[in-house]
């Protein structure tokens, strides 16, 4: 969801693949570089990001205390994700990468001095910096490490619980990284936020189907696949799957609704300039569902997108949120 010319981070992910096991299959697609990791003199300028994701980061509703933060997180998971599907290294190489990567933020975290002409010093500067002033929590930052791992091994999931796991590790440590700079700390709070963050990793999994399936990567899981006589892997063009993949679309989406309902209250709970972001957050997810229930659930062929006609109901929507149930405690 692009609003306001928000920078982008993906709790989780870009709509390209990338060699990894088991389903090789890859079509990369040209990106501007943040920087070259090789040089201690990148410099990391503002980045209109070119593909779609859901989660606004280091807006102009940002405090600015936060924005240098929030900032150095961005180009830490950024660039981890480069790591992860850039480039035609093999998947191997990728994991060894992602290894010394890891072992650059336990440096950081431990408060040691890199070699400046160390690999990536500029992005541990930056964030060095930021855990210098808000005490950043390691395991958030472990926890994003350990999803590009998995996506580098690209595997298929059984269950909802297992994707699930993956969304506790890609797409909710942002949640918990941003709720730490604004000083929120409780766990009902915390709780919302992972439900928020987990619901819009679904909606772009959802929303990007004609594209990742394209890919080979596929967080379909099988049962629900199976649930609606959908055949595996799920995209064959069997005429005969249509209406059993729209049905399976639509299951999905319930479900990724009823997540993000679950945490909706949360930007009512905080308020201020945070929670005037997060209501946008939140109804942009809500609206790439409704654009998924109006094309009839075809998003195995079909990518719905928000452009700027959305973005007065977008608006309107956030300003008149209203709590469902009774405040948190």
């Amino acid at each position: 969801m692009v609003i306001a010319k928000h920078l982008i981070l993906a709790c989780d992910r870009k709509d390209h693949g990338s060699t990894k096991p088991a389903r090789q299959k890859r079509t990369s697609r040209p990106r501007r570089r943040l920087m070259d990791r090789s040089s201690d003199t990148a410099t990391i300028q503002p980045v209109a990001v070119q593909h779609y994701e859901n989660f606004p980061v280091a807006s102009w509703l940002c405090p600015p205390a936060m924005r240098e933060a929030v900032v150095a997180i961005y180009h830490f998971a950024r660039t981890a994700d480069d790591i992860a599907d850039e480039g035609d290294l093999a998947w191997e190489q990728r994991l060894s990468e992602l290894k010394a990567y890891r072992l650059a933020l336990e440096d950081t975290l431990q408060g040691r001095r890199r070699d400046p002409d160390a690999p990536w010093s500029h992005i541990f500067g930056l964030l060095a910096s930021a855990h210098a002033r808000h005490h950043l929590p390691p395991a958030p930052l472990h926890d994003l490490l350990d999803a590009f791992e998995q996506d580098v091994r690209n595997p298929a999931y059984t269950s909802r619980d297992e994707l699930l796991d993956y969304c506790r590790r890609s797409a909710n440590p942002i949640g918990r990284l941003l709720l730490h700079l604004h000083g929120v700390n409780r766990e009902v709070l915390i709780t919302m936020s992972d439900r928020v963050c987990t619901a819009l990793q679904l909606i772009n999994f959802w929303q990007d189907l004609s594209i990742d399936l394209a890919r080979d990567r596929v967080y379909i899981p099988k049962q629900d696949a199976a649930a609606h006589g959908v055949p595996w892997p799920p995209g064959s063009g069997d005429l005969s799957c249509k209406q059993g993949e729209r049905a399976l679309v639509a299951d999905l989406c319930d479900w990724a609704s009823a997540t993000m309902h679950e945490g909706a209250r949360l930007p009512l709970e905080i308020g201020g300039r945070l929670g005037l972001e997060l209501r946008l957050v939140v109804q942009g997810g809500l609206r790439v569902l409704e654009k998924i229930r109006r094309m009839d659930y075809q998003t195995f062929h079909q990518r719905p997108v928000l452009g700027a006609a959305d973005v007065p109901a977008l608006v309107w929507r956030a300003l008149w949120m209203r709590p469902a149930v009774g405040p948190a405690r």
